[in-house]
């Protein structure tokens, strides 16, 4: 069975900063395509950004190049997405997801490609 449990998410001001993480656990294939998504209510979820884990190919929403950045730690199964230059716009909650044993591409921001999500973390901006 698996699972993705995300951290780190909390209350910053705009222009601040936080470090998600997303610990995947209950897969045996060495290499997934981890996302990272956002929602807010209303709308739909959205691609944020992704990496392939078995070689590091990163993917990147628009809105979110230069600011976010998205790594692994491949001894640990987690996944982080560090977030700069917050704005409150970002505000949102912020889902990892798995797509086990797949290279991310340009699909990657297609939430329903993924297998396996994880519950969220809250991330809100104020100004």
């Amino acid at each position: 069975q698996v699972q993705l449990v995300e951290s780190g998410g909390g209350s910053v001001q705009a222009g601040g900063s936080l470090r998600l993480s997303c610990a995947a656990s209950g897969y045996t294939y060495s290499w997934a395509c981890m996302g990272w998504f956002r929602q807010v209510p209303g709308k739909e979820r959205e691609g944020v950004a992704a990496i392939y884990t078995g070689g590091g190919s990163t993917y990147y929403a628009d809105s979110v190049k230069g600011r976010f950045t998205i790594s692994q730690d491949n001894a640990k199964n987690t996944v982080y997405l560090q977030m700069n230059s917050l704005k409150i716009e970002d505000g949102a909650m912020y889902y990892c997801a798995a797509d086990v044993g797949a290279r991310c591409g340009g699909t990657w921001s297609r939430p329903g490609r993924f297998d396996y999500w994880g519950q969220g973390t809250q991330v809100t901006v104020s100004s």
